[in-house]
């Protein structure tokens, strides 16, 4: 039996769907709102690059690597992106949410709040991990502090940590939540949802 299985991740605001090749149209919808591959700190595919990316990412799932899903908008039934469980690592009761990225129109609403929300309870109530990690691009400042604003704690900077598509070499900044601070940062997540209604 795999680490993670197939499973839907539903909520009020967005609900996380096992990611396959029939998203690629909505997909590709998705990352050319905002051109989301122009941001050099992140990897999002160009939309003629969108069936090889979830082609990938299905090879890392086939691999138990990592277990990518869409992400659809409630309000309307659209795919508005994509985040993943990566760096799966059973013995050790651990993983990493990353891989994520929205669509402009998602972007600063609460399905970022809720995915992760749903992610880390799956990751801590069924999965039974102790630890779940979070990394970003040094300079993706938006993001770190995205994170921090989840209640991840910053566990360091990993230097020269990837060669990057375009070859620079990315330093990453590293945080995590473990265990026994899950049920204060699932407070803290409900209650900024719970803000937005």
């Amino acid at each position: 039996m795999a680490f993670i299985e197939p499973v839907v991740l539903s909520g009020r605001h967005a609900t996380l769907e096992p990611l396959a090749l029939e998203h690629e149209e909505e997909i590709r919808l998705a990352v050319a709102d905002g051109e989301l591959w122009e941001l050099w700190f992140t990897t999002v595919p160009k939309p003629e690059g969108v069936r090889d990316y979830i082609e990938q990412l299905l090879l890392q799932r086939e691999h138990g690597e990592a277990f990518a899903f869409a992400v659809r908008d409630s309000a309307n039934g659209r795919i508005v992106g994509c985040t993943r469980y990566l760096h799966l690592d059973e013995a050790n009761r651990r993983l990493e949410i990353g891989g994520t990225w929205y669509a402009q129109r998602a972007q600063r609403t609460g399905i970022n709040t809720e995915c992760k929300l749903m992610l880390l309870g799956h990751a801590f109530e069924k999965l039974r991990c102790i630890a779940v990690e979070f990394r970003t691009d040094w300079f993706n400042k938006r993001s770190q502090a995205a994170i921090e604003r989840l209640g991840a704690k910053r566990d360091g900077v990993l230097r020269n940590h990837i060669i990057m598509q375009d070859g620079r070499i990315r330093d990453s900044v590293v945080y995590s939540v473990i265990q026994n601070e899950w049920p204060g940062v699932k407070k803290n997540l409900q209650h900024k949802l719970a803000s937005r209604d």
